[in-house]
C-alpha cells in the first residue's frame, strides 16, 4: 500500500503528498468510531483510484502533538523573538521553549530586527545570544530588512516539519517572505494574542520552504503549563539538566536542597541568574496550579 504524508486538511478531506504528488483523500468511517483524527504532519497509508478519490487507511505513530496548530510530527520550532519593537524577553522565551522542550521538539532561537539596534543593545543582545547558544540551542540573529542570517535559516528547515512561534510584531511573516517572496504574507495578520493570526483561514497547511515545510499558522494557543509537572522541568532547561547530574541527591529541584550544583553554578556565573530565577519562578507556578478533575 502507498504511503505519504497529511500536508493540508480541509473540510473533511486529506491532502497527501507522495513522491511529489498530492492525493486528495477521505478518512475511513472507522476513524471516527475509534476517535482517531488524522492530522497535517501525520504519515498515513492510503490506497486511491487517482489523485481525487483516495482513502487514508491507516495513521503511523506519532511522535508528537499539538493542539494549536493542530498538527502531527512537528521536528522544530523557529522561535522568533525581536532584539526591539517589541523588546527581547528572556522570560518569555524560556516559557516557549520550555513548551517546545516539553513537546520533544527541537528550538531555533531566530532574533529578528537587528538592524533596529544601538550599540548597546546589540551588545546585550550579543551577551544573550552567546548565554543560549552556551545552554545549546541554536541562535540565529537576522534581519528581514538587510536579510542578515536569514539565508542560515533555510538549511536548517532542510527535511524538517517546522512551526514558526512568537509574539505579535516580532516579523514571523517578513522572515518568511523573505524566505519565500511569491508567499506574499501581509506583515500586519497577527493579533496581539499570543500571535495567533486574524485572518480567518481554519485549516492547517505545509508550506514547502527551500527543501523543508513549515506550518503557515502561528504557534501555541497557550503558554501555560497546564501538562509539565515539577519534576518534568529540569529537563526542559537543558544547561540545568547537565548541571542536575552532579548534585548531590537525586530528583534535586534546586530549590532549598543542600549541595546543590545548579546553585552553585549561579553563584559562579557558569549559569545565568536569569535562567534560574525563570526556572524557580515556573516550578511555583507548577505547584500552585490548582489539581485537574
Amino acid at each position: 500500500m502507498p504511503e505519504g504524508k497529511i500536508i493540508k486538511a480541509l473540510s473533511g478531506f486529506y491532502y497527501v503528498l507522495d513522491d511529489g504528488d498530492i492525493i486528495q483523500c477521505r478518512g475511513r468511517g472507522v476513524f471516527r468510531k475509534n476517535k482517531i483524527t488524522p492530522l497535517v504532519g501525520d504519515e498515513v497509508v492510503y490506497q486511491a483510484e487517482n489523485d481525487q478519490e483516495g482513502y487514508i487507511l491507516e495513521v503511523k505513530e506519532r511522535k508528537n502533538e499539538l493542539v494549536r496548530p493542530p498538527i502531527a510530527n512537528v521536528d522544530q520550532a523557529i522561535l522568533v523573538f525581536s532584539a526591539v519593537e517589541p523588546d527581547f524577553s528572556t522570560a518569555l522565551l524560556d516559557r516557549f521553549l520550555v513548551l517546545v522542550e516539553f513537546n520533544h521538539i527541537r528550538p531555533i532561537i531566530c532574533i529578528t530586527k537587528m538592524d533596529l539596534t544601538t550599540g548597546e543593545q546589540k551588545e546585550k543582545i550579543y551577551s544573550y545570544a552567546e548565554d543560549y547558544r552556551k545552554a545549546g540551542y541554536e541562535v540565529l540573529l537576522t534581519s528581514s530588512e538587510t536579510e542578515e542570517g536569514i539565508m542560515e535559516l533555510l538549511p536548517l528547515l532542510e527535511g524538517e516539519i517546522s512551526v514558526f512561534a512568537g509574539q505579535s510584531g516580532v516579523g514571523k511573516s517578513s522572515l518568511l517572505n523573505t524566505l519565500r517572496p511569491d508567499l506574499e504574507l501581509k506583515t500586519d495578520d497577527i493579533s496581539t494574542h499570543l500571535g495567533r493570526g486574524k485572518h480567518t483561514t481554519r485549516h492547517v497547511e505545509l508550506i514547502p520552504v527551500g527543501d523543508g515545510h513549515v506550518a503557515d499558522t502561528p504557534g501555541f494557543s497557550s503558554l501555560e503549563f497546564m501538562e509539565i509537572e515539577a519534576e518534568d522541568l529540569n529537563y526542559c532547561f537543558p544547561d540545568i539538566e547537565v548541571l542536575s547530574e552532579q548534585c548531590k541527591f537525586r530528583g534535586c529541584l534546586h530549590m532549598k536542597e543542600p549541595k546543590c550544583a545548579v546553585k552553585e553554578a549561579v553563584e559562579t556565573g557558569s549559569l545565568p541568574q536569569y535562567r534560574y530565577e525563570h526556572y524557580t519562578s515556573f516550578l511555583e507556578e507548577i505547584k500552585d496550579r490548582k489539581p485537574r478533575y
